[in-house]
């Protein structure tokens, strides 16, 4: 049976599936069977609650076996998903239940009496557990059971929206159709190969596209997922080899972390079948060490973005000679590489990827503007595709001979300096091969004579000196890409939601502070 929504996703899986452990919490596990039951009970009372077909429901809960029942609810009572991260602030919740207009909004119980505390009405909260001075309110996990059909959607409704972090400005919720999510599973399950035999282990949070595609293409294959609360690289190895895990997916910062762990400690991982990378690059002195610490293990190199979910893969079996390359367009969507007035790159050429296809987003909630700014048809490829909207992904790529795609930066990050034009991330590769530095975050100054000075900001390893960092700095870089200021962090830098580097805090924290206003000539009596 093909699936045309989310919830006919999990439910093609009952009943040949009933029995089969779906997800495994620390200290309990749950079948599919069960999975059914716990979300029919959830749906069954968000529609008590007068929640209709395209509502908007806010969940912010821990990762585990509850929020995916959450999920599995929500979607299952034909309403919205809104999943967003635990990490968030009250603020932040109420900034996005205001901006999408939340019926309900199902959260942990500490987040829900600071909502409550803070004006939101009781009658909109749905708490995991009991929350003290909610006691009248019901919650998730006293819910009676109940049989509950679930409410028809088609497959071009709206079924999710993803929230940005909000790192530069206020989160804006990135709408993801049914299409969107499933076409999503079915392309990932199928380049990485995953059957109903696949365990996966759940790092990322389900709030981040790239963390939610676990869920759906264990859905689709009707596999397992092991949920890891915890992302220390020590605990993310044990839980490894404690649960089997065949496959893993992490950001840049997590797999420094880990192959580090695992080049001082190595261990036996017989299970792992294969590793995925997504959210940004991994510097070249992580990866030339992953497939010795990873023996035996695929390796896929991935580049998504939410407007547009997931985008391109490099096969593993190309890994060691295009060690770094974001390779080409995964199954069903395109990408090209655009020169602005100019047409499509060729071989050695570079420019902007954008990408075309079923997995493009229907745009931001409630932001028309900013939907037609970031999706629009190009006019370098009118001839292929005439006036279809494109996602325009901000990003600058080169391509190569082979037509694989290599990362070089954001758009709007390249730092201009000495008349050339510098990727934050290649300063960053090279400091990163000092072996000297934890974190790295490049970035530019405005400078009078340079235009702008390239910094770094650097939380150094054990020993390290900036005086050592600086002289291979010296001797790996050319003169213009040296860093002209050093910014040690204290500890680990700051992360997103999602896990990476939160870089413009950073970048912030390490901009020198504005000038004061020249004083003024007082005027004469």
């Amino acid at each position: 049976m093909s699936a045309a929504t989310l919830h006919e996703l999990f439910a093609d899986n009952l009943p040949a599936r009933s029995g089969k452990v779906f997800l495994i919490d620390p200290d309990r596990e749950a079948t599919y069977e069960q999975m059914d039951a716990y979300s029919a009970a959830i749906a069954a009372h968000l529609v008590s609650r007068d929640v209709s077909a395209g509502d908007r429901v806010l969940v912010q809960v821990r990762k585990g076996i509850a929020e995916v029942a959450a999920l599995l609810g929500v979607t299952r009572a034909g309403a919205v998903l809104v999943d967003i991260s635990t990490a968030w602030t009250s603020e932040q919740v109420r900034f996005v239940a205001e901006d999408c207009g939340a019926s309900l909004l199902i959260v942990e119980p500490a987040m829900a009496r600071m909502l409550v505390a803070e004006g939101i009405a009781a009658e909109r909260i749905l708490p995991v557990s009991s929350a003290r001075g909610l006691d009248d309110v019901p919650t998730l996990s006293d819910l009676p059971a109940r049989h509950f059909e679930a409410v028809p959607r088609k497959t071009d409704d709206l079924a999710a929206i993803i929230y940005t972090s909000g790192s530069t400005g206020k989160p804006k919720g990135v709408m993801l159709s049914h299409a969107n999510i499933l076409q999503g599973a079915r392309s990932v399950a199928e380049y990485l190969r995953l059957t109903a035999d696949d365990r996966l282990l759940s790092v990322l949070p389900y709030s981040f596209d790239y963390g939610f595609n676990q869920l759906t293409t264990m859905l689709l294959v009707g596999g397992s997922v092991v949920h890891q609360n915890v992302p220390m690289a020590s605990e993310i190895v044990r839980s490894l080899e404690r649960h089997a895990v065949t496959g893993l997916a992490a950001v840049p910062p997590l797999w420094i972390q880990i192959v580090r762990l695992l080049a001082s400690a190595p261990t036996s991982l017989p299970a792992l079948r294969y590793i995925t990378n997504s959210g940004g690059k991994i510097p070249m002195a992580t990866l030339e060490q992953m497939a010795g610490v990873f023996p035996g293990t695929d390796i896929y190199l991935m580049y998504g973005l939410t407007e547009a979910f997931r985008s391109t893969y490099l096969a593993p079996e190309r890994f060691e000679r295009k060690m770094g390359s974001i390779g080409r367009a995964i199954p069903g969507a395109e990408v090209f590489v655009i020169r602005h007035g100019i047409g499509r790159a060729g071989p050695g050429e570079q420019g902007e990827l954008v990408h075309r296809g079923p997995l493009v987003s229907q745009g931001y909630w409630n932001r028309p503007e900013a939907t037609a700014e970031k999706i629009r048809p190009c006019p370098e490829l009118f001839d292929l595709i005439g006036a279809e909207p494109v996602v325009y992904s901000g990003d600058i790529v080169r391509i190569d001979e082979d037509g694989d795609l290599w990362f070089v930066s954001r758009n709007d990050a390249l730092i201009k300096t000495s008349g050339y034009r510098v990727s934050p991330e290649e300063v960053e590769d090279l400091v990163y091969r000092s072996g000297l530095a934890a974190d790295v975050v490049a970035f530019g100054v405005q400078d009078e004579m340079l235009g702008q000075a390239v910094q770094i900001a650097v939380t150094l390893l054990g020993d390290a000196t900036c005086e050592a960092l600086r002289a291979h700095c010296r001797s790996v870089m050319p003169a213009y890409m040296v860093p002209h200021c050093i910014h040690v962090w204290p500890q680990a830098m700051p992360r997103t939601a999602s896990g990476k580097l939160a870089r413009p805090e950073v970048i912030r924290e390490c901009q020198p502070p504005a000038e004061p206003p020249a004083p003024q000539p007082s005027a004469p009596a």
